[in-house]
């Protein structure tokens, strides 16, 4: 505990700003929110509602659907955007510091401050406070959140000295409070004085249209990134990425195209320089009246790297993952013959 306490970083108005240059520098904060569909249309117009207001906001969404960017639209649009924005990442919250890192503390207070700091909530007065994953706060923190929401004022630790503070709350979470509300693992006080204004984004799989925009996006953000001339996706490297599920959603679209631009020798963009994963989704979907038998998927498989590498054997063979040797039986076995080159 000694240990961890001493770990405290100092909070003030200045480092957070100086976090957020850092980031920005990095195209953190340069991250637009860009799609065409109807569902990505509904959450703009949700953002623009919402933004001219105090009122808390809850976002929830699946994990990498762009939680953070919502909030940061909600901010920037609001008469809040000349003020600070402060992310705080509430899985980190300890039971022993989670009083210091949001409220702050008096110099002496405990061992290891050796200086007073602000904490997050003063650090964000007349701004945002962006409490990121708020469904992983503990139920023995809850209570203290929900005074400060209540009062609107907060008391360093190691002060008798409530601090007023002027602070806009959004959260985020890709967990279901109300269902967590009814198990008994949060608050229902807390979660009804957060969620005045609910905010759910679509995972990326359904809205499918936002995928070849999107893409388009990183790379074109890598082109910049890099100094490096513009690359485009081939058509049949853009279906690919339309047929895939996304698990991980913008955040890993985003990965998928780093990686794509990276790998690629030329302005375009190809399947092979796309993850395996992507390539094969095609050929393991199927409904629930026809499973696929193993040979039908290693024929669709080998029919598919056939056709990405332009019937290079080798190439093909590299794709897969397996032996020349191998490959020709496949290619035998399933008549494949006529579509790769000698």
């Amino acid at each position: 505990m000694l240990r961890e306490k001493k770990m405290i970083m100092k909070v003030s108005k200045k480092n957070i700003a100086e976090q957020h240059a850092e980031k920005k520098e990095e195209g953190f904060l340069s991250e637009d929110f860009i799609g065409r569909s109807s569902a990505f249309n509904s959450i703009t117009d949700s953002i623009k509602m919402v933004a001219g207001y105090n009122c808390p906001v809850v976002i929830s969404g699946e994990t990498g659907t762009g939680k953070e960017i919502v909030a940061h639209k909600i901010h920037s649009n609001s008469a809040r955007n000349n003020s600070i924005f402060v992310p705080v990442d509430c899985t980190t919250m300890t039971s022993q510091l989670f009083e210091s890192q949001l409220f702050g503390h008096v110099k002496g207070s405990f061992t290891g401050a050796i200086s007073d700091s602000l904490g997050f909530f003063r650090a964000a007065d007349g701004g945002t406070i962006f409490l990121d994953e708020i469904g992983e706060l503990s139920l023995e923190l809850q209570p203290k959140l929900l005074r400060v929401l209540q009062d609107s004022y907060v008391v360093p630790v190691g002060s008798t000295q409530p601090c007023k503070v002027d602070v806009r709350v959004i959260c985020a979470t890709n967990r279901d409070l109300q269902q967590m509300v009814r198990n008994g693992n949060f608050r229902a006080d807390l979660f009804y004085r957060l969620d005045v204004i609910h905010l759910e984004i679509p995972p990326l799989r359904s809205r499918s249209e936002d995928i070849i925009p999107l893409a388009e996006h990183f790379l074109d953000r890598q082109a910049s990134l890099y100094d490096r001339g513009r690359k485009k996706l081939t058509d049949q490297a853009a279906q690919l990425l339309q047929r895939y599920k996304w698990p991980g959603n913008v955040r890993e679209l985003a990965n998928v195209m780093e990686r794509a631009y990276i790998l690629s020798s030329s302005d375009d963009i190809v399947p092979v320089t796309l993850q395996v994963n992507i390539m094969t989704e095609d050929v393991l979907s199927g409904d629930d009246q026809h499973f696929p038998t193993l040979d039908e998927v290693n024929k669709r498989l080998v029919t598919r790297a056939l056709q990405t590498s332009n019937g290079r054997i080798m190439e093909t063979a590299k794709l897969l993952k397996i032996g020349y040797g191998k490959l020709h039986r496949l290619i035998n076995k399933y008549n494949l013959s006529s579509t790769y080159k000698q």
